[in-house]
């Protein structure tokens, strides 16, 4: 009963309205914090090239407590481990069954530790690959061959993978690709200009199918 009470009310809580994002900073050691300048940047191109007004404050959050439900869009990075406990697995399943959207974006060694986790937070539903004619590949920008390569690691394609929720995208996991080093300022990791473009457009597209979703 008690728990059911802290779904409603976090039902309530959601602010869905609000224009801002936030990293999740999660336990297990791995680097949440990586790309600090990534989010910044994607939210200053969106808002020139798509009809959003994101805060430019982005906010650091933990799972322990009802903050996500401030956020309609959330953003997972790192390249090591990740682990939620028993409360973070419920606050963000209740999150996003209740019209929160998750970005996952692998910075390269994440991929086993977010499944494992994913899993937990939703073991009934699989992460499917999103095909190429998905609307999220189709918004402000058009993507018809799918998710861009930004950054290579292992030489193998970048895939766009999705959980479902009674037929809604919840969460979006760009694997493979490294969307969030090419929002990263320039100097970072030297990434030619159209890759950069490729990458902050991508990023645009998500942002703005999550807020009409």
């Amino acid at each position: 009963m008690k728990n059911l009470t802290l779904f409603f009310i976090f039902l309530i809580s959601l602010n869905i309205s609000s224009q801002e994002i936030a990293v999740i900073q999660y336990k297990g050691g791995g680097d949440w914090y990586a790309n600090p300048t990534a989010l910044p940047n994607l939210v200053k191109f969106t808002n020139l090239n798509t009809k959003t007004q994101i805060d430019k404050d982005i906010q650091n959050i933990t799972l322990d407590d009802e903050t996500i439900f401030n956020y309609p869009i959330v953003f997972i990075t790192g390249h090591g481990n990740i682990l939620f406990t028993n409360d973070e697995i419920s606050i963000l399943r209740s999150y996003l069954i209740s019209g929160g959207f998750l970005h996952v974006s692998d910075n390269y060694g994440l991929d086993k530790y977010i499944r494992r986790e994913l899993k937990k937070v939703f073991p009934e539903l699989q992460l499917q690959e999103i095909p190429n004619n998905h609307p999220i590949y189709y918004q402000t920008f058009s993507f018809p061959k799918g998710l861009p390569k930004i950054h290579e690691h292992d030489k193998q394609p970048p895939q766009g993978f999705g959980l479902f929720y009674k037929g809604r995208l919840i969460v979006f996991y760009d694997y493979e690709s490294d969307l969030s080093d090419g929002w990263e300022d320039t100097a970072v990791h030297n990434n030619p200009k159209e890759i950069r473009t490729k990458a902050l457009q991508m990023g645009a597209n998500i942002i703005e199918y999550a807020f009409k979703h």
